[in-house]
């Protein structure tokens, strides 16, 4: 398949496709104007389902209190991120009873305080309604997103009511049918699109590799000889175009200059955007977990030519690290984004969370900055303060009015002269679990230039010593990359809620990981410094209000 080429797919692949069932779920039609969506709200069968499935929930010490989580069973990726007539609407791969994968549905004002809305896209001629975006037009929204076995494909559907709630499917099945792709992901793969307009034309960015294996494609070829010893291959992107969303045109391979990714990457769930006067292009790798890259986008050739690039978390994806992204600009130049982070352990009767929104922005030299978006100071109670705690050399201080494990946590801290300086949360009396967020200061390249002329600082996110409990699994430690310049104080944000703690370093890098800490105990906090003193110039802790069963 050539880029240029024109195609037709209404009617071709049809080989692929077994014979359409439809879901089984409950849906509902709703009404057109607000006042009467909202009244029909209170009656629908699945709202008042998930109401009693988190109550169900309530008592479950791993449930998140303020991380949005799955009203039943389990979610995996975000999946279109927007802002449609005054309200934020993300959209997931959810669970219902039937197994099959709905587009879940959640609506909020501030990216904190989500609500349950019904399932939103239904999977009818494809087995299941996997990962896609949003695009918002001024009279509706598209939804582009992939539509897994069946009739299966690059499937586009349209809503235009207050929420969201009636989605209709563009031709009713697959715009683009699922492509035959073999081992080293050739001719190119169609799932995961994102959408957007430039001009007269849509968009679509499909995730995909290239010149290799790929973890997607290694069960088939561990299978078939000749394809055991294949290297890994490099992330691809592939680009569509059509002016009437039915119809579509391949483009070929949207980036260019790509020396930021590593071996056995993979595109998958690209999010697209402006961000200051570059885009950024947001990614999942199923090998080294969620990329950004930062580039130009050349409209003339419809292509991206990227200028720097790295990883947003540092060690492996999976069993309880940061995983897909769904992204929208924020309207002043940044870009909001959330992910789903994964289980570490079996839960009962619910899997995975959301992380906490961020906003990203550009800073000096295109380095991304990144701080948490949305309305979350309005968590905060029961405050906290202290300030000028000595933090003498190789000495653990333990901070006995700081203690919970649903908390946000910002320590201001003068390291002086220490390489070193350790965090502890959900701290067990006796030190039997805790969780580490270490301060390494100059121990590492500037990942996302690929240059060794500076030498970045590290945040490692240590859940080694997290829990005595032999269920699941051990996160490895997860670690985030930033610029520290001699004498400004390092400040960490640091938000633990139950099984998440996620940690924002001078609003310039962030990591993340689960933990499931077994003791009643675990809930206190400590510092230290090693080789050298520091200062905690200033320690502000508050519980956080409780958002989500």
């Amino acid at each position: 398949m050539q880029p240029g080429r024109f195609y037709h797919y209404a009617s071709t692949k049809s080989r692929l496709w077994r014979r359409a069932v439809k879901s089984r779920t409950p849906r509902q039609t709703f009404s057109s104007d607000r006042a009467t969506q909202q009244q029909e709200l209170q009656d629908n069968v699945l709202l008042k389902r998930f109401a009693e499935s988190r109550q169900g929930k309530e008592r479950d010490r791993y449930r998140p209190f303020y991380h949005f989580s799955p009203p039943e069973n389990g979610l995996n990726d975000p999946n279109g991120l927007c802002y449609w007539q005054g309200k934020w609407h993300l959209f997931y791969q959810g669970s219902p009873d039937e197994g099959r994968v709905h587009w879940g549905h959640a609506v909020s004002e501030d990216l904190i305080h989500w609500r349950d809305l019904p399932y939103a896209i239904y999977p009818d001629t494809e087995e299941n309604s996997f990962s896609g975006t949003c695009f918002v037009e001024e009279d509706r929204v598209i939804a582009a997103y992939y539509g897994h076995q069946s009739a299966a494909g690059l499937m586009v559907a349209v809503s235009d009511d207050p929420l969201l709630l009636n989605w209709e499917t563009v031709t009713g099945k697959a715009v683009i049918p699922n492509i035959d792709y073999d081992e080293l992901g050739r001719p190119h793969q169609v799932y995961d699109p994102c959408i957007w307009k430039d001009g007269d034309f849509y968009y679509v960015l499909c995730g995909g590799w290239a010149d290799g294996i790929n973890p997607l494609a290694e069960p088939h070829a561990h299978n078939k000889v000749g394809f055991e010893d294949l290297t890994p291959g490099r992330m691809v992107d592939h680009l569509y175009r059509s002016s009437d969303l039915e119809s579509w045109v391949y483009m070929g391979e949207f980036m260019e200059n790509d020396l930021f990714g590593f071996s056995g990457d993979d595109g998958s769930c690209p999010y697209f955007w402006p961000i200051g006067d570059r885009h950024i292009l947001l990614t999942f790798s199923h090998v080294h977990s969620a990329m950004f890259v930062i580039g130009d986008y050349d409209r003339s050739r419809q292509k991206f030519v990227a200028r720097r690039g790295g990883y947003l978390n540092s060690g492996r994806q999976g069993s309880g690290s940061i995983h897909a992204p769904s992204a929208y600009p924020d309207g002043t130049g940044g870009v909001y984004c959330i992910y789903n982070v994964t289980e570490g352990r079996p839960q009962d009767g619910w899997a995975q969370i959301m992380s906490l929104p961020r906003r990203y922005t550009l800073g000096e030299d295109d380095r991304l900055l990144m701080e948490p978006a949305g309305d979350v100071e309005s968590l905060r109670e029961e405050a906290v303060e202290l300030s000028d705690i000595e933090l003498p050399a190789n000495q653990e201080v333990v901070v006995d009015q700081v203690r919970g494990d649903a908390m946000e946590i910002v320590a201001t801290i003068d390291p002086g002269e220490a390489r070193y300086i350790r965090l502890n949360v959900l701290r067990a009396d006796d030190k039997s679990e805790y969780t580490a967020v270490n301060f390494h200061r100059d121990v590492g390249k500037d990942f996302a230039n690929r240059s060794w002329s500076v030498r970045d600082s590290m945040i490692a996110l240590d859940p080694t010593f997290s829990t005595i409990g032999e269920q699941g699994d051990i996160n490895q430690p997860q670690s985030c990359f930033f610029p520290y310049l001699e004498g400004e104080p390092l400040e960490l944000r640091i938000f633990v809620d139950r099984s998440i703690v996620e940690v924002f370093v001078n609003g310039q890098s962030a990591c993340l990981t689960r933990v499931y800490p077994a003791g009643a105990d675990s809930v206190g906090f400590s510092i230290e410094a090693r080789g050298h003193r520091a200062v905690c110039s200033k320690l502000q802790a508050w519980a956080m209000e409780r958002v989500f069963l």
